[in-house]
């Protein structure tokens, strides 16, 4: 796997060196830091174009005491601790002791589907770097920023492979300062602005306008939190990944996580154990698909809207207020539904307003009764809003294979600025070589394909889950891509579902449209720094 190596000066090396598990490698775990350092540098990852070790560097180590770090030994009690925990695993086989240490783990220069595969897991923390905002015409090492794999460079299609995504990227880099003329013709400053957010509310608007031309092999930087448990569970499905991207980190991870906290993950290569269980995760995928391919064949997509609600419980309003109910009750849970179907409509209201009562803002949600009901939607979206969405992994997501198959929209800000037949000529040549590479290179051949493509992903989730992704992904802030996608959601539950009162609580579902999404953001980060 190629990786373009940031250099360090011998100084800034022993600076690094006690924080970092390694210094040359694209993995690598975080130690001897404070959680909050260790949080705040993730948090920062996801909206600069550094790399975690040079931001370190930049922005956190002034302001860090590390007089005392240099002599501190991160391996103290570590072979006790081992011991304790082997003796505990193998004599009482408590996976849960594996949850109970945890670690900062940064993953760099992976493509956009690796990090969808990084990002899997539901009891993990992620942070990725934003194609909203950072801009992807800068290079890495006197090359664009995109994943050469070797198998793929290393055949036929190599040459063509380098020369159409050096073409994607360089519309791109065309396009980008086109857009943000025209954003700034488009969207005056306004007196009341500072220079700081209006640029960066226009560079947020000009990224947006411009990242769908980028292809999926575009690399990104990913910041993950998980305790020991977690990373075994995502070690096993990346050993048994059809990419081979995804199997060559899982190697990577697997180095560094054993400086860390070793014993936690003492079986995922062992054959008879995480080799079995990998085994068998890839068997049953190529079943499978198998056994699928040969039901449905050739079988053509039917036309659909792009957000499809295909599952529901008529009676999730009843099943919901019962659930209210039940805590505040003796009755058994029938008993309490079926007295629930009695109710008069004021009765009916009365129980929900209590319960939702007066909600100040989004993050004040009512409780788990509203888990007792169900939506299962078909979306059909732009893989860039894919991205956002797939981050909400406690609901339930299965994707279909990214490909040109669905079509892609061009963004009414490039056709507004002229500048649609740069767009479209780049998509046709990100799907032309798409179908260059899909029959030798089934699961490579994706890296090629530009994120305006859409994919088509299916997520279930109940109606407190709902709460959260409708209000949070319809904020003003929110990409154009996947507030409609919510708000279609939003929509669906009030009048195909018939869930009016369940929609209803959802009183921070925002259905107006924005031009300048990050302008109201921006303006109220600014007033956050000013009051410090």
């Amino acid at each position: 796997m190629q990786y373009v190596a940031e250099r360090f000066s011998s100084a800034e090396r022993d600076v690094l060196r006690p924080y970092f598990t390694n210094l040359d490698g694209p993995v690598f775990a975080l130690v001897n830091l404070p959680e909050v350092v260790k949080g705040a540098l993730f948090a920062r990852y996801s909206r600069s174009d550094k790399s975690l070790r040079r931001l370190f560097l930049d922005e956190f180590v002034g302001s860090l005491d590390v007089s005392g770090d240099l002599t501190f030994d991160a391996s103290t009690g570590l072979r006790r601790a081992e011991e304790l925990y082997d003796r505990v695993f193998l004599e009482y086989g408590d996976d849960s002791v594996a949850q109970l240490g945890g670690v900062h783990l940064a993953c760099e220069q992976a493509s956009n589907l690796l990090t969808k595969v990084l990002e899997w897991g539901r009891l993990m923390a992620y942070l990725e770097q934003s194609t909203r905002y950072i801009p992807y015409d800068s290079r890495l090492g006197g090359r664009y920023r995109y994943l050469r794999p070797p198998e793929v460079l290393d055949s036929p299609l190599g040459a063509l492979y380098i020369a159409e995504m050096d073409r994607l990227f360089a519309a791109y880099s065309e396009l980008l300062p086109r857009m943000l003329d025209w954003a700034r013709d488009r969207y005056p400053k306004e007196p009341g602005d500072s220079d700081f957010v209006y640029k960066q509310t226009i560079k947020a608007k000009a990224c947006d306008a411009v990242r769908g031309m980028l292809p999926a092999a575009t690399l990104s930087n990913v910041g993950i939190y998980g305790t020991g448990q977690a990373y075994e569970a995502l070690l096993l499905r990346m050993r048994a990944h059809p990419l081979p991207e995804a199997r060559a980190y899982s190697e990577l991870i697997l180095s560094e996580l054993r400086k860390v906290v070793p014993s936690f993950l003492s079986r995922v290569d062992r054959p008879e154990r995480g080799g079995a269980w990998s085994s068998y995760l890839a068997e049953t995928r190529e079943h499978t698909e198998a056994v699928v391919r040969r039901v449905f064949g050739f079988e053509e997509p039917g036309p659909r809207m792009p957000v499809t609600l295909t599952d529901f419980d008529p009676e999730g309003e009843d099943k919901v207020l019962a659930a209210v109910c039940y805590p505040h009750t003796n009755l058994a849970d029938d008993q309490i539904l079926a007295r629930v179907r009695q109710l008069s409509a004021d009765e009916r209201v009365a129980v929900l307003q209590a319960y939702v009562g007066e909600r100040a803002n989004r993050r004040h949600r009512p409780g788990r009764a509203f888990e007792r009901t169900d939506y299962r939607f078909d979306v059909l979206a732009d893989y860039g809003a894919f991205r956002d969405l797939q981050r909400h992994r406690m609901l339930t997501i299965e994707w279909q294979p990214l490909s040109p198959t669905h079509g892609y929209m061009v963004p009414e800000a490039v056709t507004e600025a002229g500048s649609e037949s740069i767009f479209v000529t780049a998509l046709n040549r990100s799907a032309a070589l798409h179908s260059a590479m899909v029959l030798r290179f089934p699961s490579q051949a994706s890296y090629a394909v530009a994120l305006a493509f859409r994919i088509r992903f299916a997520m279930q989730m109940n109606a407190r889950e709902a709460m959260h992704l409708i209000e949070l992904r319809t904020t003003p802030q929110g990409h154009p891509a996947y507030r409609t996608v919510a708000q279609d959601m939003h929509r669906l539950i009030a009048e195909r579902a018939g869930h009016r009162a369940i929609a209803a609580a959802m009183q921070f579902a925002d259905h107006e449209v924005y031009e300048l999404e990050r302008l109201a953001a921006e303006r109220a980060a600014e007033a956050r720094r000013a009051a410090q």
